[in-house]
Order: C-alpha cells, then structure tokens, then sequence
C-alpha cells in the first residue's frame, strides 16, 4: 500500500513554552476520514452517472463507478497525510499542523464547516480543522479557552 513519508518542514510540531499548559489536542479521526470520502464519492458518482446520462451515453453506470474508484483511490493514497494532522490548545494559542500557530487573542471566530472546523482570524485568514470526531466539541472548547 502506497504511504506517503511526511515533509520534515511540514510535520514539525511547535514546542510549548515553558509557561503554557496543554488543554486539548485533537488528532485526525479515521472514521470520519472514510465517512467523508464516502458522502463525496456518493455525491459525485451520482452526479457523474447524471452528466452521462444528459449526455447520451449508452453506458451511465461508467461514471459512478469510476468516480467512486478516483475517491477511494485518493483517499488510500492520502491517507497516512490526512490522519497525521493534530492540533493542541493552550492557554496562550492553538498549534496546528505544519506549524501553524494562532494566538487565541487573534481568533475573531470559530465555526462549523461541513463537519469540520473553520478558524478565523481577526486578519482574515482561515484555517480549517478536517476530519474531527466531533466538531461542535471542538469548537465550544477553543471558544472556552478563548474566554
């Protein structure tokens, strides 16, 4: 099976500092991983079986099928990446993969998006925090933490 070696550059967690105190960390979760890649492959066999069908062809179910084979195909490849990621929440700041880091005081809001949870900063960037067991959790502890 394929496995992706992950990026030194990419991968490096940022120490705590010597005052900060863990409060959360949240890792990748797999069944929402397949869950997701599930929901999109149905999504988009369906709308591949669609377009073959507006388009005449004698054999629709191709689209489907090869859609559904292109996403689990991705999904296999992707996956080792995909499921490495984790975030931690201190009392200062939320980490993130690649070494991302966003000071809590710069968070303008967090929010739900598509099961997943979206940071915004008060800068207007965006981060998105993919694959979480529960999102809705996530989100009420950084805006916990915010307080």
């Amino acid at each position: 099976m394929a496995k992706i070696s992950p990026d030194p550059l990419l991968r490096r967690d940022l120490p705590l500092d010597s005052d900060e105190r863990l409060l959360a960390e949240w890792r990748a979760d797999p069944v929402t991983y397949w869950k997701n890649h599930l929901i999109l492959a149905v999504i988009l066999g369906f709308l591949a079986g669609l377009v073959l069908v507006w388009l005449g062809n004698p054999f629709p179910w191709t689209g489907p099928v090869a859609a559904v084979l292109a996403i689990f195909a991705r999904a296999f490849y992707l996956r080792s990446e995909a499921l490495g990621d984790s975030w931690r929440l201190t009392q200062r700041r939320l980490l993130g993969p690649g070494g991302r880091e966003i000071l809590l005081r710069a968070i303008k809001e967090v929010r739900p998006f598509l099961g997943d949870a979206q940071i915004v900063t008060h800068s207007g960037d965006k981060h998105l925090m993919k694959y979480l067991a529960d999102a809705r959790a996530v989100i009420a502890r950084i805006d916990e933490a915010r307080r």
